[in-house]
């Protein structure tokens, strides 16, 4: 993984795990969950809830590398930033995945969808649509209006999405998320933001009898690395940077 942290400021590898029924609420169970989590990553001390029915463990932020998993009334979270290898952060995911059937009953036929997601955050202190647009280029048809009279980028955030199988059960998903607003591109006061770069594998529905949330993940984190290996990092990651550099 520290090899992905040449291409961008930032970077993670997050897992989420989306139930059709809702997860166990209580006090204790929730508990319970979060002790296991820590006794397996000890440095993993600040607990606290988001919203409602939203819990929180997570290391300190200040270091800049941190872990955290989270869970929702719906779904299981489990997130790296900045991990050291791409190999210990996703055991971290595996080890969630471990502990969910027990610890929060879900099982595989509770499968809504099952994600392994990897984002890469640049910092840029000006249009981030304009140097998307530099960087990563606007489909064909859409070119002529970068030269409209006094047009400037409001907005240039694409995506794209597509099946990985026949029965397109999983599929992935590249998408871009610009922070620049309205009112910086018309007073030219920008602030150094981050533009960050998606790059998501998704399977769909239950999983199979015999298949297990580990071996699924194992599967779709190896089709995430494959894909941002040879396709987003040469086609997207290096031109971003590259442009970024330059101005």
């Amino acid at each position: 993984m520290s090899g992905y942290g040449a291409f961008s400021d930032d970077f993670y590898l997050n897992m989420n795990l989306a139930t059709e029924m809702e997860l166990p609420q209580t006090r204790e169970s929730v508990l319970h969950y979060f002790e296991q989590i820590r006794r397996r990553y000890p440095k993993m001390q600040n607990f606290y809830s988001r919203e409602k029915a939203e819990y929180v463990l997570e290391e300190e932020k200040d270091a800049g590398a941190y872990r955290w998993v989270s869970v929702e009334s719906k779904r299981v979270n489990s997130g790296a930033v900045n991990p050291d290898t791409y190999d210990s952060a996703a055991e971290q995911h595996r080890a969630v995945l471990e502990l969910v059937p027990f610890e929060l009953s879900v099982t595989p036929l509770d499968c809504e969808s099952l994600s392994v997601m990897l984002g890469f955050d640049f910092a840029y202190r000006g249009n981030h649509n304009e140097i998307l647009a530099e960087a990563v280029g606007v489909a064909p048809g859409l070119e002529r209006f970068l030269t409209v009279p006094y047009g400037k980028l409001l907005s240039n955030e694409p995506a794209l999405q597509f099946a990985l199988d026949e029965d397109c059960r999983t599929q992935c998903r590249v998408g871009f998320e610009s922070r620049t607003t309205a009112y910086q591109v018309r007073t030219g006061d920008f602030a150094e933001d981050q533009i960050s770069v998606y790059l998501t594998v998704r399977r769909y529905e239950s999983l199979a009898s015999g298949e297990s949330y580990v071996a699924e993940f194992d599967r779709l984190s190896g089709l995430c690395r494959d894909l941002v290996d040879e396709y987003l990092v040469p086609s997207v990651l290096r031109p971003l940077q590259e442009a970024i550099s330059l101005r």
